[in-house]
């Protein structure tokens, strides 16, 4: 049997109150070996008295034999020894019994009052069995030697077994705070780890997020971009043959640009990966410390607002009547900052090629003293304005958690006109400081009121969704 098995086994064993068999063959073997010296002892105390030898050997055997129920009945132990102190029997009932004793978590008073009444005995029993000798009576000795001598083998029978007690409940409660302290610590750990991968969960789900945000960004625009630009090409392929070369060429511009995007942000995911797959442990930690750190990469590699401009000349080359206007003078941004509004307004005028076709858009850009508003607005669409092409209603999802990143204000929602408006207000600090400033929800509202007040003066916007996305 192996050492687990072996202490399964030993574990499962009960007898009274013993839960160890080592435990029982040693009581067993304390209480006769007790219960001997008892009957021992006894056979001299009958010869002194005249008392019947077997009657006082069986009752010492007996007076012995208590021994057993020492981890049960300690102080039991102790009476009887006290009790068959006067025939000189119990020396082992009063050494375990005391030594027991002073094992539990007994007041330590009670185990003062019966160690020195065990005490007292003894030095009584002492000094009677010291005046009756005879070869002592014959020697000339001081009167101070029989009292003396009947101390020492007082306190010899009594505080030897008393410190030895004491010093292994001592022991005892000390392996007992170490295990709790161990079984704390261990806990502790267990739920320190199940944090790290509540942590690693979250890094990852951001991770995913942020892959699906910038998926879109880079896609959805350029893509739907193409799909205008190929239902004119369609249009005036038999009109106007220049026209449609034309549009052709911006068709492939906007692919390659669409693949240039691709390929940047894949680089981005893929470094810094290594090249031997690490342990399970070490990827959680990877994975929860390198979420941000992978983000800010990706977009401080991602456009900026010098880059503006031509976004609006691609929506005007789309057929989309786009008025571009710049307020204030350019400042050094952040690079997340200058990228996440650069952002916003291209989904904005992505939203504007799906479900208002053929509506006229405005866009204002501020920059202020520490931070940028943008504010893209379009018109009533013309002829319904059904959507034409597909939408995942994802896009104002993203945009407000990439402002919301960064501590701005985001709002969207139907104008008066019927048209749509979309603003944002960005602060201009890392995303990093951005999301310890997120704050409550009544924080993120307060925000947001205040970005519709900066970004669109004189006007109200509900704070409500249309199929823009």
């Amino acid at each position: 049997m192996t050492a687990t098995g072996a202490a399964t086994a030993e574990g499962s064993f009960e007898l009274g109150w013993w839960t160890r068999r080592r435990s029982v063959a040693l009581d067993g073997a304390l209480a006769l070996a007790s219960a001997a010296e008892c009957a021992v002892h006894g056979i001299g105390f009958a010869e002194r008295t005249g008392l019947p030898v077997w009657l006082v050997v069986i009752s010492g055997a007996m007076a012995g034999l208590v021994l057993i129920v020492r981890r049960r009945w300690p102080l039991a132990v102790i009476l009887v020894s006290v009790a068959v102190l006067p025939a000189n029997m119990g020396g082992m009932l009063a050494l375990v019994g005391l030594y027991t004793l002073a094992t539990t978590e007994a007041p330590r008073r009670i185990i003062a009052a019966l160690a020195c009444m065990e005490g007292g005995g003894v030095v009584i029993v002492s000094y009677l069995l010291l005046d009756q000798d005879p070869a002592l009576r014959e020697q000339a000795l001081p009167a101070w030697f029989q009292p003396l001598v009947s101390v020492l083998f007082g306190v010899a029978a009594v505080l030897p077994p008393v410190l030895l007690g004491m010093y292994v409940r001592a022991r005892r409660r000390l392996v007992e705070t170490l295990r709790d302290r161990a079984q704390g610590l261990e806990a502790e750990l267990s739920l320190l780890a199940d944090r790290a991968e509540e942590r690693a969960e979250w890094a990852r789900e951001e991770e995913r997020r942020r892959i699906a945000r910038e998926m879109h960004d880079v896609v959805a625009h350029r893509v739907s971009l193409m799909v205008v630009h190929a239902a004119a090409l369609q249009a005036v392929a038999a009109k106007d043959p220049d026209k449609a070369a034309r549009n052709a060429t911006l068709i492939g511009d906007m692919g390659r640009q669409a693949l240039t995007e691709l390929r940047t942000m894949l680089g981005v995911l893929r470094a810094g990966e290594p090249a031997v797959r690490p342990d399970a442990s070490a990827r959680l930690a990877e994975i929860a410390g390198s979420a941000k750190t992978r983000q800010q990469e990706a977009e401080e590699q991602g456009p900026s607002l010098t880059e503006l401009a031509a976004l609006v000349d691609q929506s005007r080359a789309a057929g989309m009547t786009v008025d571009l206007a710049v307020e204030g003078e350019p400042r050094g941004y952040a690079e997340q900052v200058e990228s996440t509004a650069y952002r916003v307004v291209q989904e904005a005028l992505t939203n504007v090629h799906k479900h208002a076709a053929g509506a006229a858009a405005r866009v204002r850009l501020a920059y202020r003293e520490g931070e940028v508003a943008v504010l893209v607005q379009n018109e009533a669409p013309r002829g319904g304005g059904g959507a034409s092409l597909p939408s995942g209603g994802n896009g104002l999802v993203g945009m407000r958690e990439r402002v919301a990143a960064l501590g701005g204000g985001f709002v969207s929602g139907p104008t008066d006109a019927g048209g749509f408006r979309v603003s944002a207000v960005i602060p201009d600090r890392a995303a990093a400081d951005g999301a310890a400033a997120d704050g409550t929800a009544a924080d993120r509202a307060a925000r947001d009121r205040a970005a519709r007040d900066r970004a669109v003066p004189g006007g109200t916007v509900p704070e409500q969704r249309s199929a823009h996305g």
